[in-house]
């Protein structure tokens, strides 16, 4: 069996049903997609909402012409067919076999299987372009602090040779896209629709630049329609594609926050960035982090790192005030330094007593600050030192 025939069949079966569709992908495993292909055109779907829904597609269209079209118009804007036969394969969305979402009724978090084929735009080897990637999603309606901050992940990630991977919508992804875009590094956009269909039109420019730099990826073929339920199925893929899953804002009901979810599901590293708890914007999160233990709190770029990347190495370091040159002194020494009133000098005994220290400790930590420039004498005692003058 020829590998055009074999692709052509994958192709037309994904235009038959939608991707994901647990009954067609294990036929596929099962007899081949050639043989898959021939099965639900007679008729022998094994499930009757397959059966009836191949049967309205096909009513629109032969498909194997259809997919022949698909190949052919494909071909002419430059985009090319992967599939699991190619070695470009991201081999690791096969994990979505195992993917079970808890109490999923939907079909779109039932139908959660992996992809037959991915049509790619951009000159990267896919699989190893998503091989050491990281997903930055969120709301659409992003605020200016999501927006930095999905600005600043893209760019610290692709600067450290990750590749960023998000959806290509306004808002967060876009923030990610173009962080990773300023950063001379790759992003790869997962679309809901052709790549030869910038959604939304205002990111045309943004889908342009990632095809030159980076990938557009997709499932559904060339001239294929954004519609509402595709940007759910392709959530799947940006979870299992990934690393792991940082998301930067999100609503109480949002898609992004679905996209975490799949990558619990899959044991992918689930990470949040908190934001204000008086935005609408940060809900979805912080539901997250309060429902699912498994998932981390981030903060910036050291935290995901952390996350994703080498035991033992990619370790961020604690979180630390600025030290203070009072932070060094002994335990002693900061007891008499406390004891010093602050605008008039005390005697070697008043310190003592003030402090609780013999006199003879007192002298040799008074000794001592003195030499750090924290204490003067001064009317025959000791007092604090006035604050250094700052750049005039």
């Amino acid at each position: 069996m020829s590998t055009e025939e074999t692709k052509l069949a994958r192709v037309a079966l994904t235009w038959l049903a939608e991707p994901g569709t647990r009954s067609v992908y294990a036929l596929v495993q099962r007899i081949g997609p050639v043989a898959a292909l021939d099965l639900l055109l007679s008729g022998g779907a094994p499930e009757r909402t397959l059966r009836s829904a191949v049967a309205a597609r096909a009513a629109a269209g032969d498909a194997r012409a259809v997919a022949a079209e698909a190949l052919a118009r494909g071909e002419r804007l430059g985009a090319r067919l992967v599939t699991p036969d190619d070695d470009e394969w991201p081999v690791q969305v096969r994990d979505l076999r195992r993917l079970a979402l808890p109490g999923a009724t939907r079909r779109v978090d039932v139908e959660t299987d992996p992809p037959l084929c991915f049509w790619v735009r951009g000159a990267w080897p896919l699989g190893e372009t998503l091989a050491h990637s990281v997903a930055v999603v969120g709301a659409r309606a992003a605020t200016p602090y999501g927006s930095h901050v999905a600005t600043e992940l893209g760019y610290g990630l692709a600067d450290r040779e990750w590749t960023v991977v998000s959806g290509g919508a306004f808002g967060i992804d876009s923030a990610a896209h173009r962080g990773a875009l300023t950063a001379g590094g790759r992003t790869v956009a997962v679309l809901a629709c052709g790549v030869d269909r910038p959604y939304p039109m205002g990111n045309a420019a943004l889908f342009d630049r990632i095809a030159e730099t980076g990938l557009l990826v997709s499932e559904w073929m060339p001239g294929a329609e954004p519609l509402r339920p595709r940007f759910l199925i392709r959530n799947r893929v940006i979870a299992a594609a990934t690393r792991g899953t940082v998301l930067v804002e999100a609503a109480a009901r949002s898609g992004a926050t679905q996209t975490l979810n799949r990558a619990l599901g899959l044991r992918r590293h689930a990470m949040v960035v908190p934001g204000p708890v008086t935005s609408a914007m940060s809900v979805g999160g912080h539901e997250v982090l309060r429902e699912r233990p498994d998932a981390r709190l981030v903060t910036g770029l050291a935290h995901v790192l952390e996350e994703v990347g080498r035991i033992g190495y990619d370790l961020a370091p604690p979180a630390r005030a600025p030290e203070r040159p009072r932070d060094r002194l002994d335990e002693e020494a900061a007891q008499v330094l406390e004891a010093l009133p602050r605008r008039r000098a005390l005697d070697l005994e008043s310190v003592a007593a003030r402090a609780g220290v013999d006199l003879r400790t007192a002298m040799r930590k008074l000794s001592l600050l003195e030499e750090l420039t924290m204490v003067v004498r001064r009317d025959g005692g000791y007092a604090l030192a006035p604050p250094a003058a700052g750049p005039t």
